[in-house]
Protein backbone atom coordinates (compact mmCIF):
# COMPACT_ATOMS: atom_id res chain seq x y z
CA UNK A 1 0.00 0.00 0.00
CA UNK A 2 1.35 3.41 -0.93
CA UNK A 3 1.66 6.26 1.53
CA UNK A 4 -1.13 8.82 1.82
CA UNK A 5 -0.06 12.47 1.72
CA UNK A 6 -1.71 14.65 4.34
CA UNK A 7 -0.04 17.92 3.37
CA UNK A 8 3.19 19.47 2.21
CA UNK A 9 5.06 22.58 1.19
CA UNK A 10 7.46 23.26 -1.65
CA UNK A 11 10.00 26.07 -1.37
CA UNK A 12 10.76 26.02 -5.09
CA UNK A 13 7.31 27.04 -6.27
CA UNK A 14 6.32 28.53 -2.90
CA UNK A 15 3.18 26.42 -2.62
CA UNK A 16 1.37 24.62 0.17
CA UNK A 17 -0.76 21.56 -0.47
CA UNK A 18 -3.41 20.03 1.78
CA UNK A 19 -5.16 16.80 0.77
CA UNK A 20 -8.67 18.22 1.11
CA UNK A 21 -10.19 15.29 -0.76
CA UNK A 22 -9.31 12.80 1.99
CA UNK A 23 -8.93 15.01 5.05
CA UNK A 24 -11.61 17.69 4.70
CA UNK A 25 -13.19 16.72 8.04
CA UNK A 26 -10.13 17.81 10.02
CA UNK A 27 -10.87 20.94 12.06
CA UNK A 28 -9.76 24.23 10.49
CA UNK A 29 -7.40 25.05 13.37
CA UNK A 30 -5.54 21.75 12.74
CA UNK A 31 -5.35 22.49 9.01
CA UNK A 32 -3.91 25.92 9.82
CA UNK A 33 -1.36 24.46 12.25
CA UNK A 34 -0.23 21.98 9.59
CA UNK A 35 0.11 24.77 7.04
CA UNK A 36 2.23 26.87 9.40
CA UNK A 37 4.38 23.84 10.25
CA UNK A 38 5.10 22.90 6.63
CA UNK A 39 5.58 26.41 5.29
CA UNK A 40 7.85 27.42 8.17
CA UNK A 41 10.01 24.36 7.59
CA UNK A 42 10.47 25.08 3.89
CA UNK A 43 11.11 28.78 4.52
CA UNK A 44 13.82 27.91 7.06
CA UNK A 45 15.37 24.87 5.38
CA UNK A 46 14.31 25.01 1.73
CA UNK A 47 13.39 21.97 -0.27
CA UNK A 48 10.13 20.08 -0.06
CA UNK A 49 8.43 18.75 3.05
CA UNK A 50 5.47 16.39 3.20
CA UNK A 51 3.56 14.76 6.01
CA UNK A 52 2.51 11.28 4.91
CA UNK A 53 0.81 8.32 6.51
CA UNK A 54 2.61 5.04 5.96
CA UNK A 55 0.81 1.72 5.44
CA UNK A 56 0.57 1.24 9.24
CA UNK A 57 -1.06 4.64 9.81
CA UNK A 58 2.04 6.30 11.26
CA UNK A 59 2.60 9.92 10.28
CA UNK A 60 6.01 10.44 8.69
CA UNK A 61 7.87 13.64 7.89
CA UNK A 62 9.53 13.44 4.48
CA UNK A 63 11.96 16.01 3.16
CA UNK A 64 13.83 16.31 -0.09
CA UNK A 65 15.72 18.85 -2.11
CA UNK A 66 16.73 19.31 -5.70
CA UNK A 67 20.32 18.30 -6.25
CA UNK A 68 21.24 21.77 -7.47
CA UNK A 69 19.85 23.41 -4.31
CA UNK A 70 22.98 24.73 -2.60
CA UNK A 71 20.88 26.41 0.12
CA UNK A 72 19.38 23.13 1.43
CA UNK A 73 21.27 21.76 4.41
CA UNK A 74 20.60 18.09 5.22
CA UNK A 75 21.92 18.46 8.75
CA UNK A 76 19.76 21.49 9.57
CA UNK A 77 16.74 19.85 7.94
CA UNK A 78 17.30 16.71 10.03
CA UNK A 79 17.55 18.76 13.22
CA UNK A 80 14.36 20.62 12.34
CA UNK A 81 12.52 17.35 11.65
CA UNK A 82 13.56 16.03 15.07
CA UNK A 83 12.45 19.30 16.71
CA UNK A 84 9.07 19.04 14.97
CA UNK A 85 8.68 15.42 16.14
CA UNK A 86 9.36 16.50 19.73
CA UNK A 87 7.34 19.72 19.71
CA UNK A 88 4.36 18.32 17.81
CA UNK A 89 4.30 14.85 19.36
CA UNK A 90 0.75 15.27 20.72
CA UNK A 91 -0.52 16.63 17.39
CA UNK A 92 1.04 13.77 15.46
CA UNK A 93 -0.39 11.18 17.87
CA UNK A 94 -3.85 12.74 17.52
CA UNK A 95 -3.55 12.76 13.72
CA UNK A 96 -2.47 9.11 13.73
CA UNK A 97 -5.49 8.20 15.88
CA UNK A 98 -7.74 10.22 13.56
CA UNK A 99 -6.36 8.36 10.56
CA UNK A 100 -6.86 4.96 12.14
CA UNK A 101 -10.42 5.73 13.26
CA UNK A 102 -11.76 7.76 10.36
CA UNK A 103 -9.64 6.64 7.43
CA UNK A 104 -9.44 2.93 8.20
CA UNK A 105 -5.68 2.88 8.74
CA UNK A 106 -3.97 -0.07 10.40
CA UNK A 107 -4.41 -0.51 14.16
Amino acid sequence: MASTVLCGANSYDRKYYFNEEEFSILPDHIKKELQILCVTFTENCGGIMTLEYDEKGSLEIRTEAEEADAMYDDINAGMQVEKIRRDKKDLFEALEMFYRVFMGGAH
